[in-house]
């Protein structure tokens, strides 16, 4: 169907279960309103599950890679694109949240639906008008990767044969040639632009996919369950490549997850009023915005003050690499919790020193604004690593699986709010549910905690040694079809 289509057809099917909640909450009797809620959200959920992959690699794609300037914009690309993101979040929890608990749920679920029925129309504008540059569908990529298997798996006795030439003769099968995407934004065959992976040491096994024995060599017709290009072969490996990495921010996504359950819980125990004699009390949820606002002012100061200052250093375009990016957030996370646990162990001895251990509903006398360095630290954490993540999964990803790259990093965050309700388990297992109970001020939330960062800290570990042996997406062969490398970022193996 394409991306275009994709994100078009998406957002619809969200606006209807976006359009069906609010309905739900706002007219529909208690007696239905169970179902029909359970059912908006399911509906949402399919359409979140279209939209979130393609979008921002659509987006991407405007980029051309040929062109220097663009090439280069592209890099800065994630960084305003995350801001955009966090921009929204934070104006719905400031505005949407309070709306919501002061005003009606309706009325913030209809908020929210006029602004997807804005954006939509914006989006159609741009389809109608042409002036997007889009890609044809060229079906499933699984296929691709399950071919390369299959045909390595077929030759597994073959000698794998080195070739002098990269690849284009004797042993075997050559580079495939990529279509080129014309001016208005269709594909075509004829014209090709050759954007050949170039061969890397890594996965050797799956090299034997791509060599020709007598079978393939006595064919007319290529059977690509039998025999695979070295490009094919290349993009698979691309993808095993990232596959660690992807891994690897399993935890910090478990540690992120906090945010949204412990923080608020803690938060929701502290004194919340502005002042001694104010009546406004801020939502312990709302304190997330700490969060969106560091967001807001460190990508600006990361864009303009830190990547200049860095590329002085490392001649990097994009200051530093994008693993280094990530792995400067994982380490940051572990620090994150150490505070949140230092802070959460000083809000229990509080409600010790004033009586306050059995009772949970009373507020304990400490401001919750003690809470703010660890979300501000993790406003920096997510500048770091989700933007690193978004523009790896994207970048490093072969072409036409640059929407299962945006998959994979929004799988990331769901992968790790599973481990964080397993994590919870363990835990209340070991404990004999001592350290998380209900009760906070009797808990030992502040352990939890530290347990959180000395997982980070092993974890941040094994990134060093998983990203030290991977190697960047090179390029072989330019346009004319001359020898050259032309990877955004080319490194060699061991240069994170």
């Amino acid at each position: 169907m394409g991306r275009c289509k994709t994100i078009y057809v998406s957002s619809i099917v969200y606006l209807i279960g976006l359009v069906a909640l609010t309905i739900t909450v706002s007219t529909v009797p208690s007696s239905a309103r169970e179902a029909i809620f359970l059912t908006s959200l399911y509906i949402m959920s399919v359409g979140e599950g279209g939209h979130k992959p393609c979008v921002q690699t659509f987006a991407a794609d405007q980029f051309d890679d040929e062109v220097a300037e663009e090439k280069e914009a592209k890099s800065s690309f994630f960084n305003w694109w995350y801001l955009g993101i966090v921009s929204g979040a934070t104006a719905a929890i400031l505005v949407v949240i309070y709306v919501q608990e002061y005003v009606g749920w309706g009325i913030g679920y209809g908020m929210l639906a006029g602004a997807l029925a804005i954006a939509l129309g914006m989006f159609s504008i741009g389809s109608w008008t042409g002036n997007y540059r889009l890609q044809a569908p060229i079906g499933s990529p699984f296929t691709r990767v399950a071919q390369v298997f299959v045909a390595a798996a077929r030759k597994r006795r073959l000698c794998d044969q080195r070739v002098d030439d990269g690849g284009h003769s004797g042993g075997f099968f050559g580079h495939e040639k990529k279509v080129r995407c014309r001016n208005n934004g269709t594909d075509e065959v004829d014209g090709f632009r050759v954007r050949a992976l170039a061969r890397t040491p890594q996965y050797r096994f799956l090299d034997k996919a791509a060599i020709i024995d007598s079978i393939d060599a006595s064919s007319e017709k290529r059977n690509p369950w039998r025999l695979c290009s070295m490009n094919q072969v290349e993009e698979v490996k691309l993808l095993l490549r990232l596959i660690p990495i992807w891994a690897q921010c399993f935890i910090f996504t478990m540690v992120t997850a906090q945010l949204s359950t412990y923080f608020t819980k803690q938060g929701s125990t502290m004194v919340r009023a502005f002042g001694p004699t104010s009546k406004f009390h801020i939502p312990a949820a709302s304190l997330q915005v700490v969060t969106g606002l560091t967001i807001l002012i460190s990508v600006p100061i990361y864009e303009r003050a830190f990547i200049p200052l860095a590329r002085k250093f490392t001649g990097q375009a994009s200051g530093i690499t994008m693993l280094q990016r990530i792995g400067t957030g994982l380490f940051l996370s572990s620090i994150a919790m150490v505070v949140a646990g230092l802070v959460e162990a000083k809000r229990v001895e509080t409600a010790r020193e004033n009586g306050l251990t059995d009772s949970p509903k009373s507020i304990v006398p400490m401001k919750i604004w003690w809470l703010i360095p660890q979300y501000m630290l993790f406003g920096v954490c997510d500048m770091f690593t989700i933007v690193g993540m978004q523009e790896l999964f994207y970048d490093q990803m072969p072409e036409e699986m640059r929407s299962m790259g945006a998959a994979a990093y929004v799988s990331s965050i769901g992968v790790g709010n599973f481990m964080s309700s397993l994590a919870i388990t363990a835990v209340q297992g070991i404990s004999g549910k001592k350290w998380l109970v209900d009760n906070l001020n009797r808990a030992n939330l502040h352990y939890f905690y530290w347990i959180l960062a000395g997982l980070s800290a092993v974890n941040f570990c094994v990134y060093l040694f998983v990203a030290k042996g991977f190697i960047y997406k090179r390029f072989e062969y330019s346009e004319s079809g001359n020898e050259k490398e032309m990877g955004m970022q080319v490194h060699p193996e061991g240069n994170v």
